[in-house]
């Protein structure tokens, strides 16, 4: 696992010291030579995106960094892209807390095709993508003693034009109308801001900073918007609802950057996560398949038994919608039920969905796990834990995470884990590799929850010490995902490509729906507390997860918000 190390010193940019190079986060292993894209543009460095071209640029040199006085914020570091590609413009500057250094983000930098290439516009417009602002206004500023000056500009697009980014300088002068450009209006999205990076002042000091990263509106696999990279601020203390900055669009409808179907298979070998399962697990996956074969029945609303599912899942109900009337269940038989619970590990393997985001700029690729057994919660309360005897437990578990994949180098930036209702994206410099530049996925005991470290995950009040274990270990039980996959959908590839498996159409429920008597059971518990802290069981159904009180059979991948949509 890698550490940080911070390399910005607290002095302010001068035109007498040298300009300083920050260090920024690279994998633990070079990245190989991809396979050639035979038309396609994965990892070439630059993406068209229509009428303009864009480079990701991940080197930069500080301009300013800022520290309050007699506050608590982290100090923060503003930086400007370096190493330009000729003919490429800056849209904007960037800028990173110095706790979480290495440098390790982007801004894109684009040219106008039809300056460069002479292009055809396709929208018919007479207006060059890309213009300089008419001038600058000055949203923030301060001078420090400990920091030295800084000032935080938003460029004044032209009408028709929308800025990008803010420029920072370490001079009260507004900047040169050549630092940035601003793009015609019909190339660019609507953004939001995304993750707070910082705050300094109160709300009534005029010295308040609010800055955060932003990304585009409208995310997922049919949507167009592109992050620039670049920071939204604001000098007051709303999250930016309107913001006066915008991403970009992609408007070049052939996905040229996506990779390939050889590429795809070389990225899951080079990056595929080995999966660890806690050494206390008792449900572990297994292949669909198997899960079939060995005794999964297909029920339906009003028919009386359920009926044996062959092992491709072609005798399920196909399409529609989760509407309640089928679900699956396993065997009445005690002894084959056991038996199809403890899932077989020999048999699993991750079920893979690769799809465009942000624009296509990246790609995702959705890794998902089957376990046909969820196992009943452990209940932390305080120094104590409670194993729960039926609570939390259902049929056909589904989990899954996400490696996502920059399309101008096919380098990993980040992997989002899956944590039963919700979940986090991880940067990749705070990920453990165990080789090259695979890493560790850890699932959570009895209920396969993705992590990124080993430990005890709390779900509910990690304050109050009161919630659902989630206790992620490495053991025998693991699953190499760089060899033990298979694609079942890349909807970009085209038709024909692929063919989808026939379970993947089952749209309805993977178990029965379960109604947990979590009362009964939570009482219990409280009654075994020492009298002085008990709390009632309205009190600590309210600090535990939905999950506990009963839920429908979960549904398979294709049902999931994120197959279409972005992970958060």
């Amino acid at each position: 696992m890698f550490g940080r190390e911070c390399c910005c010193c607290w002095d302010s940019q001068s035109s007498l010291l040298p300009v300083e190079q920050p260090q920024t986060f690279s994998l633990p292993s070079p990245l190989p030579q991809w396979p050639q894209g035979n038309g396609n543009d994965f990892a070439t460095g630059r993406i068209c995106l229509g009428e303009i071209e864009v480079a990701q640029i991940t080197q930069f040199e500080k301009i300013w960094s800022y520290s309050p006085l007699f506050e608590k914020s982290n100090s923060i570091t503003f930086y400007r892209p370096v190493e330009i590609p000729d003919g490429f413009s800056v849209l904007g500057h960037y800028c990173q807390l110095d706790d979480d250094l290495p440098l390790r983000g982007y801004v894109l930098v684009a040219r106008d095709l039809a300056v460069s290439d002479n292009f055809v516009r396709d929208s018919g417009s007479d207006l060059p993508a890309l213009e300089n602002p008419l001038g600058y206004t000055l949203v923030w500023s301060k001078d420090s003693y400990l920091s030295g000056s800084g000032y935080i500009w938003l460029p004044n697009a032209p009408d028709g034009y929308k800025p990008m980014g803010f420029v920072v300088t370490t001079e009260p002068d507004e900047p040169d109308l050549e630092d940035v450009k601003c793009v015609r209006a019909d190339l660019t999205d609507e953004a939001e801001t995304c993750d707070a990076i910082f705050s300094a002042g109160s709300i009534l000091s005029k010295s308040q900073l609010q800055v955060w990263t932003t990304r585009p509106c409208e995310r997922g696999m049919l949507c167009n918007g592109v992050s620039v990279g670049t920071f939204f601020c604001s000098t007051n203390s709303s999250s930016g609802d309107d913001l006066n900055i915008a991403c970009l669009k992609n408007l070049d409808s052939s996905q040229a950057a996506m990779p390939n179907l050889e590429q795809i298979h070389a990225l899951i070998n080079h990056y595929g996560p080995t999966v660890y399962f806690h050494p206390d697990e008792a449900y572990l996956p297994s292949s669909v398949p198997w899960f079939f074969k060995n005794g999964a029945l297909l029920y339906k609303n009003g028919m009386n038994g359920g009926i044996a599912v062959d092992s491709l899942g072609s005798n399920l109900p196909p399409g529609g919608e989760n509407d309640g009337e089928f679900w699956l269940d396993l065997p009445d038989d005690d002894e084959t039920k056991n038996y199809i619970k403890c899932g077989n590990i020999d048999s699993a393997e991750l079920y893979v969905h690769v799809k465009p985001a942000l624009g296509g700029t990246f790609t995702d690729i959705a890794m998902w796990i089957f376990c046909p057994f969820n196992g009943p919660a452990t209940l932390k309360l305080w120094l104590w834990d409670f194993e729960m005897n039926k609570v939390g437990e259902h049929v056909g578990d589904w989990e899954h995470y996400t490696l996502r994949i920059s399309n101008f180098t096919g380098e990993l930036w980040s992997v989002y884990f899956s944590e039963h209702s919700g979940g986090e994206w991880v940067d990749a410099n705070d990920l453990e590799f165990i080789e090259g530049n695979k890493c560790i996925v850890y699932s959570s005991r009895n209920g396969h929850a993705s992590f990124p470290h080993a430990g005890c995950y709390l779900q509910g009040s990690s304050v109050l010490g009161i919630g659902v274990r989630n206790d992620c270990d490495t053991s025998n039980y693991y699953l190499d995902s760089s060899t033990k996959y298979q694609i079942i959908a890349a909807e970009h590839l085209g038709v024909g490509v692929l063919a989808e498996p026939p379970w993947l159409q089952y749209m309805r429920e993977w178990g029965p729906t379960i109604e947990y008597d979590s009362t009964s059971e939570v009482d219990k518990i409280i009654n075994r507390l020492p009298f002085f802290i008990r709390l009632s069981v309205e009190t600590l159904f309210e600090l535990f997860p939905t999950e506990l009180y009963g839920e429908a059979g979960p549904t398979g991948p294709k049902e999931k918000n994120n197959w279409f949509g972005d992970e958060r």
